[in-house]
């Protein structure tokens, strides 16, 4: 008897020492504030609205290890969820509707039968352009729903230009919300509310509230989510066997495939727990340019040495990256061509359609094949993983575009330029944000260049997969002859004169001219003069 009574006393000892430690973590619950400030839109509550958010809030945070939770999987796919609204235009404070929704579970279903990530019916799901049959349930693909409730939310805010309108006709759906509303808040900017405001945009502020001062913290030590792009026709098990994960994790996270099969009608986003934690975005760093005798002061990444090299990002298996479905190029299907070639020999031998292969690569029909470089079979992605790169002398926008797997026709937008006679050794380029109208380019001076600027396109380590494999790449050092300036390079397997030139930042041009070089084939072994500048 006095045992069992240790025990519960005991137990009861370690709920109010967990409570404590989940207060401490957490502080206090989040209060309602009498105006909050939604999307564009400045929201002020009355006494009743305020109090009825709150008794919300309140109960979000009731359970404080169900909370941590439902946390964790938010952090986990929340990167994911901001960047595709961002791409579509979706404001960034819409984020809070899918955890609100589904509280982030793939598979959830309501009781109107609505499913997955953003609870979309059948119906409405098609209309966003997700698939929705026996073999493929987009709605519960995070990247692919994320992209129809944004295609969603921001046509339906069209018809009101107003985010609680749009919000609520997620919900409603837009006829029900247009006889709701009626034009009363059409276009308005500043929204009064009290008892009689829509019972979901309450709720879901009080998501918001309760959520929006906690994400980032308290996230359980399984990795962050890693994302990449699918050609199929092709399995979740290949694809487990490439990326050295557990099928049976990769399943558990993409429930869209009923039965593992990857179909070949278009590109899908596969997504896996990553262990460990993920790269830090790189440091910022404040660099002055004088203009006209005045400073004037930007921002722009600063690159480390390894931040540099890691493009492009080449994993899987790399000693069979000749092959089709053997690695992965920024998380894109890629394949390294072994020989130079046509582009028809060359899509003969990976088997794709050569219409499909230039426009994925941005190649214009006469564009040969040159032995070395990565070629994508996956679309590219409409944004890079870094955020910014500096031009090197040789580069071109096709040479940027192939190297951070971004398409060439995103990499001009987002910096208003069309060719490459624009560019300059030491421009800063977007790789990620548009730059505004009307704004310069920034061009960094030459004593900056090589302290900020990624290292020309080197060969990454192979990452490790389920059979741990080294590229057998073999290293050539130059040896440096009777001028400072002048370099013996020894050509090695793999590569050739566009390669070259990066690592020493020249011209392919200069390197021909030295060299007496009659076109652009060179042979493994191969010595060739390089005056580096």
């Amino acid at each position: 008897m006095k045992s069992r009574f240790l025990k519960i006393i005991s137990k009861s000892l370690f709920v109010v020492l967990f409570t404590l430690i989940c207060s401490h973590s957490f502080g206090q619950i989040p209060q309602v504030p009498r105006e909050i400030y939604f999307a564009d839109l400045t929201l002020k509550l009355n006494e009743q609205a305020r109090r009825e958010i709150q008794l919300d809030v309140d109960a979000l945070h009731r359970n404080q290890t169900y909370f941590k939770t439902k946390l964790d999987r938010v952090n986990l796919y929340m990167p994911i969820i901001e960047r595709e609204l961002q791409a579509i235009g979706v404001p960034l404070d819409l984020k809070y509707l899918v955890i609100q929704e589904s509280s982030l579970i793939s598979d959830a279903v309501s009781t109107s039968n609505a499913v997955g990530f953003w609870q979309f019916k059948k119906g409405t799901a098609e209309e966003v352009f997700l698939r929705v049959d026996n073999q493929i349930d987009e709605r519960k693909n995070i990247v692919s729903s994320t992209q129809g409730a944004a295609r969603y939310l921001k046509k339906n805010n069209s018809q009101f230009d107003n985010w609680m309108c749009g919000l609520v006709a997620y919900q409603m759906g837009l006829g029900g919300a247009k006889s709701y509303f009626g034009t009363q808040y059409n276009g308005k900017k500043v929204v009064e509310l009290d008892r009689n405001t829509h019972w979901y945009f309450k709720k879901f502020l009080a998501h918001k509230i309760a959520f929006e001062g906690q994400i980032g913290r308290l996230v359980s030590n399984t990795g962050y989510l890693e994302e990449i792009s699918v050609q199929g026709p092709t399995t979740l098990k290949a694809i487990a066997v490439r990326l050295g994960v557990p099928e049976a994790e990769l399943k558990d996270y993409n429930k869209w495939t009923s039965n593992g099969q990857i179909p070949g009608d278009k590109t899908y986003s596969v997504v896996y727990v990553k262990r460990g934690t993920p790269q830090a975005k790189p440091a910022v760093a404040t660099v002055s340019t004088p203009t006209n005798n005045s400073t004037t002061t930007y921002q722009t990444t600063r690159y480390s040495q390894a931040q540099a090299n890691s493009y492009p990002k080449v994993t899987g298996n790399t000693a069979k990256s000749t092959q089709t479905d053997q690695i992965l190029v920024n998380d894109i299907e890629a394949v390294e061509a072994a020989t130079s070639t046509s582009q028809d020999n060359f899509t003969d031998q990976i088997g794709m359609r050569s219409g499909k292969f230039r426009r994925i690569n941005d190649l214009d029909k006469k564009d040969p094949i040159e032995a070395g470089q990565y070629y994508y079979t996956a679309p590219k992605k409409g944004s890079a993983d870094a955020e910014i790169h500096i031009v090197q002398q040789g580069e071109t926008l096709w040479s940027i575009s192939q190297k951070y797997g971004i398409k060439l026709s995103s990499l001009k937008a987002k910096n208003r330029i069309r060719n490459d006679r624009s560019l300059q050794v030491g421009m800063v380029l977007n790789l990620q944000e548009h730059r505004k109208r009307g704004e310069d380019i920034k061009v960094l001076p030459v004593n900056q260049q090589r302290q900020t600027a990624p290292i020309p396109l080197a060969q990454p380590a192979p990452t490790q997969t389920s059979q741990p494999i080294t590229r057998p790449v073999e290293q050539t050092t130059p040896t440096q002859q009777a001028s400072p300036t002048r370099i013996s390079h020894t050509v090695s397997q793999g590569e050739n004169l566009f390669r070259i030139s990066q690592r020493y930042g020249v011209r392919v041009e200069e390197i021909k001219k030295w060299n007496n070089l009659p076109n652009d084939n060179i042979q493994l072994g191969q010595k060739l003069i390089i005056f580096k500048p």
